[in-house]
């Protein structure tokens, strides 16, 4: 059975760090890309990051591009997203997800998602 684990968010001033952490189980964590998306109360769920199987190729959408990094490490099942520089407009639900080897933006092509975690941030 999959399952996708995040934590680390929580409630933080605007200019301030957050690092979300997602672990996996029951899948070939290295077959893997993982993506982070995020969905804002009243809106539909957004693409955030994306990073290859082997971690060497990432993706981010503008708005959180130079502030969000997106790493992974295979040994521990896990991926992170770094957010810095938070904004109250990054406010949302964070969920991490997994596709089989492609790097995908879309979240049909995601398989299987975690629960989410919030991320509030105040201004």
């Amino acid at each position: 059975q999959v399952q996708l684990a995040e934590s680390g968010g929580g409630l933080v001033q605007a200019g301030g760090s957050l690092k979300l952490s997602c672990a996996a189980s029951g899948l070939t964590f290295s077959n893997y890309a993982m993506g982070w998306f995020r969905q804002a109360p009243g809106k539909e769920r957004e693409f955030v990051a994306v990073i290859s199987w082997g971690g060497g190729n990432t993706v981010y959408t503008d708005s959180v591009k130079g502030r969000f990094t997106i790493s992974r490490d295979n040994a521990k099942n896990t991926v992170y997203l770094q957010m810095n520089s938070l904004k109250p407009e990054d406010t949302a639900v964070y969920y991490c997800a997994a596709n089989h080897l492609t790097m995908a933006v879309v979240e049909k092509s995601y398989g299987y998602w975690g629960q989410g975690t919030q991320v509030t941030v105040s201004s």
